[in-house]
């Protein structure tokens, strides 16, 4: 039998003819029939049995009639590869006919795709996934479709995508052909075709999944460390051009393919965490021939169609006898011959007993002479997981005794000792105002008691409320509050508290009363008049006394020709170090200086010390309440 005899337009037996397609395989033989006559088909096709060009040709065939400009076939894959490989297939078998074709997935820009939407390509080849991203809006909505074909459904399943595919269902017309091709027919894709099929023409539906006649399977016994160095004997000894190399996981993959280009093997890598790009490359240069090798993982099991591609190597035994079906399918394909090699450690024995059950036969198992079996690896190729499993426990019980010595610890720990966190201070002694504050001053915040600090530091809830004793004011005594008593001493035998920095403090009222500053810094009240503290306004520490002390008598007499530094509130000083503002012939703004502003309004700098005030530690005490009680 021939493809002319199923009735096809001309010029696609011409196309046929030009890829060198002289008879149909079975499954060309049992589909194309049935969908020239526009039923719905569920088949069960091996991997490379010819099932691509069995659903393309009735489709072209029924597109070279109808008008352009309106999307009617619409052909969902599992992977990107496959989605890409049907579309040049397409591309190829149309080259005559005015029919195109657009691949829709993941990993590349949807403008591209987008306009093939909008000009209403022929025929869309999309995964699942890429697919319902662009039918959430008004130029995917599909309406037109006439063609529905669903290639390796049961890939699909296995991927996750039976649920997108549904939801795609609901917005496709339900009056369409409908197509369905599967490897293996697993009770949930049974399931599906009874939604989506409507009498359909049931082909190969009890065959047994099982490989290509044309391969010859082999199995190697090696130790799981001595893999990479029996696939290197094999590459010196075989004569086959191309090698499609299957791993466990991608990870494996990578190791396996960094050993071979190590030893000089020309190699390229294909897995999921590449991205399309990488992964088109990679599978363009491996057709082309640049690369003799292309380790992969099961990825790549559908969809990779190579010619001449004469040797598949399973360097991990697949868990899945299905999965062991479709990589070595990717040889002996169109009724071809190649060979696959499966390397078998001793703990993979398993997995490959369940394969030889599903083939119905035992594999035969080879040694390549000359290779040393007992031979100590040089470097390991991965850790054992049995390995990696104790090495988890094991730092997951130390993390727990850890934990438990931690605890333990704080428990023990008595009450109220905190540990001080650290402070917004650099260095020891320096403190961010600069370098004129002394280091008691630098630690003195972190340090004092939390009833202590300024007003505004301490938190709501401790603030002391609002009464005629807090303001300053006694009994009797009128007159504007004094800044210093506002905080009132405690009982004497209050409780001791905390501040935030879990420093333990008594409040009694022995203590002697203290003020602090803006920037935190800590001084005592004295009870004497005639040592008042002040600061300045960048948190420098001074105390002002009717006579200088002895060693303030330099730098006193340094600084009495000049000017007081002006500062504003914000701890800015304009330094005057460098001289005056004023000129050699004294007039403002010679000298390279600006002419000096004049400061005025809330920020205006005190030019001189404030004036000299008695000291008070209580209302009662000031001289002219006692004679106005005396009065």
């Amino acid at each position: 039998m021939s493809f002319s005899t199923f009735g096809l337009d001309p010029r696609l037996l011409k196309a046929v003819e030009r890829l060198g397609f002289e008879h149909p395989t079975p499954i060309q033989n049992l589909a194309i029939p049935p969908l020239m006559e526009g039923r719905d088909v569920l088949a069960a096709a091996a991997t490379g049995s010819g099932k691509t060009a069995a659903f393309l040709l009735p489709i072209l065939h029924r597109l070279l009639d109808k008008p352009r400009g309106v999307t009617r076939v619409l052909v969902m894959a599992p992977t990107r590869e496959l989605a890409a490989q049907i579309a040049d297939h397409f591309r190829e078998l149309s080259g005559t006919t005015p029919l195109k074709a657009m691949a829709v997935y993941g990993g590349v820009g949807m403008l591209p795709q987008e306009q093939a939407f909008r000009r209403g390509v022929d025929v869309i080849v999309a995964t699942p996934g890429r697919l319902l991203d662009h039918m959430q809006y008004s130029y995917a909505k599909l309406q037109g479709i006439e063609v529905l074909v669903l290639d390796e459904a049961d890939r699909m399943l296995d991927m996750g995508f039976l649920p997108d595919i549904r939801r795609i269902l609901k917005q496709l017309p339900t009056n369409r052909q409908t197509m369905l091709f599967s490897a293996t027919m697993p009770l949930p894709i049974v399931e599906l075709s009874r939604d989506m099929l409507k009498t359909p023409a049931a082909l190969n539906i009890e065959r047994k999944a099982v490989p290509a006649q044309g391969i010859t399977h082999v199995a190697y016994p090696v130790p799981h460390e001595l893999k990479s160095k029996l696939l290197l004997e094999l590459l010196k000894n075989a004569e086959t051009k191309s090698i499609l190399a299957f791993t466990r996981t991608k990870h494996r993959a990578n190791r396996l393919a960094d050993f071979l280009e190590k030893r000089g093997v020309s190699v390229t890598r294909i897995h999921g965490s590449r991205s399309q790009a990488q992964r088109t490359e990679a599978l363009a240069g491996f057709k082309r021939g640049k690369f003799r090798v292309m380790v992969a993982t099961d990825i790549a099991a559908r969809g990779i169609d190579v010619e001449e591609l004469g040797l598949v190597v399973n360097f991990d035994v697949p868990g899945l006898p299905e999965d062991y079906i479709h990589r070595v399918g990717r040889t002996a394909r169109a009724e071809a011959t190649g060979d696959a090699y499966t390397f078998v450690s001793p703990d993979e024995e398993h997995d490959l007993r369940g394969i030889e059950r599903h083939l119905g036969k035992p594999l035969p198992r080879q040694k390549v002479q000359g290779f040393d079996y007992t031979a100590k690896p040089e470097e390991r190729f991965e850790v054992p997981l049995a390995d990696r499993i104790a090495a988890i426990r094991a730092r997951k019980a130390e993390e727990r005794t850890r934990a438990k010595a931690n605890a333990e610890r704080r428990a023990g720990r008595p009450e109220g000792r905190v540990s001080t966190p650290r402070t917004s201070f650099g260095k020891e002694g320096q403190h961010p105002a600069g370098h004129g504050a002394t280091p008691l001053a630098a630690k003195s915040h972190a340090a004092r008691p939390h009833s202590d600090r300024p007003h505004s530091d301490r938190p709501r809830s401790d603030r002391p409320r609002a009464s005629s004793t807090h303001a300053g004011h006694a009994a009797g005594s009128t007159g504007r509050p004094r800044p210093l008593d506002r905080h009132p001493a405690a009982p004497s035998n209050a409780k001791p508290v905390d501040d935030n920095w879990g420093n333990r403090a008594p409040r009694n009222a022995s203590a002697p009363a203290h003020r602090d500053d803006d920037l935190g810094n800590r001084a005592s009240k004295s009870p004497s008049p005639s040592v008042p503290h002040y600061d300045d306004n960048v948190g420098n520490r001074g105390s002002r006394t009717d006579s200088p002390r002895p060693h303030h008598a330099e730098r006193d007499k340094a600084a009495a020709p000049r000017p007081r530094h002006e500062g504003d509130n914000r701890g800015n000083v304009s330094p005057t170090r460098f001289g005056s503002y004023h000129g050699a012939e004294g007039k403002e703004g010679s000298g390279g200086f600006p002419p000096k502003r004049k400061p005025h309004g809330p920020t205006a700098a005190r030019t001189e010390a404030p004036p000299a005030k008695a000291h008070y530690p209580r209302p009662g005490n000031h001289p002219s309440a006692k004679d106005k009680g005396k009065k």
